[in-house]
């Protein structure tokens, strides 16, 4: 039998992936032998990686990550160019989070949200709590002074959480993460971006036919033309990715 707590890891332009075979892996992993890992999820798609590439401030913030795994199917393909005997899926962000807060509610793991808009947040918790019985332990809003992250910090510190969720935006929430686990280690901390706007029904996510093909950008890019400009920086992924660059 495959050990399930364990996974290999691939190497795309200087970072370090980790490689999901599914969702069971992957929450298999992150609880390994029942005890949850502690550092940073991010989920790397190939925007990330052209963040990356042009700015040594988010760089250095994903490689600080232990816990990088591919988000994007761009990302999961070039995986399998490079590595042909890779068995590894994409693990969607937003999907990872809603598998683990399911998780966490069996294990009663004490969870605390950041981000998001008061309303959004505070719908998101209750949804957390009738849905899968989360055990909340504390929770802010996005709209806070920079003045106020350190005893922001200490709260999280105070609560317990084993699991905090950040909900910012790259790289603000990368930047919060880092700084955070200075002041309290002892988590699993996980980037959400939009996920907490999904997961409410505010923003519609691409219909499963749409992300079975890998063209959740493309219905993002119909849904909001406005996205041209980040899908055209895109070409120089696909440029890396068939020139063997990666």
């Amino acid at each position: 039998m495959t050990n399930m707590t364990s996974a290999p890891s691939y190497t795309l332009r200087g970072l370090t992936l980790i490689g999901w075979r599914d969702m069971q892996h992957a929450l298999d992993y992150l609880y390994a032998d029942g005890e949850l890992r502690k550092g940073t999820l991010v989920a790397i798609n190939a925007e990330k990686m052209l963040a990356a590439e042009d700015n040594a401030e988010v760089r250095g913030l994903i490689e600080a990550a232990e816990f990088k795994y591919a988000d994007g199917i761009s990302v999961v393909r070039s995986v399998r160019k490079k590595y042909p005997d890779a068995r590894v899926s994409r693990v969607a962000g937003a999907d990872l989070w809603e598998a683990l807060m399911a998780r966490a509610g069996a294990e009663n793991t004490p969870v605390f949200l950041l981000g998001g808009k008061p309303e959004v947040l505070a719908q998101t918790e209750a949804k957390l709590r009738s849905q899968w019985n989360v055990n909340i332990v504390g929770s802010q809003d996005g709209y806070f002074k920079p003045e106020q992250r350190q005893a922001l910090f200490e709260r999280i510190r105070d609560s317990g959480a084993k699991i905090v969720t950040v909900a910012l935006g790259s790289p603000k929430q990368e930047i919060l993460m880092r700084d955070c686990r200075l002041v309290h280690p002892d988590a699993l901390y996980m980037g959400v971006g939009g996920t907490y706007d999904v997961f409410t029904g505010h923003v519609k996510r691409a219909p499963k036919v749409w992300q079975n093909l890998g063209l959740e950008w493309l219905y993002r890019l119909l849904s909001q033309p406005s996205r041209i400009t980040r899908q055209i920086r895109l070409l120089r992924y696909l440029g890396w990715h068939y020139t063997g660059k990666m």
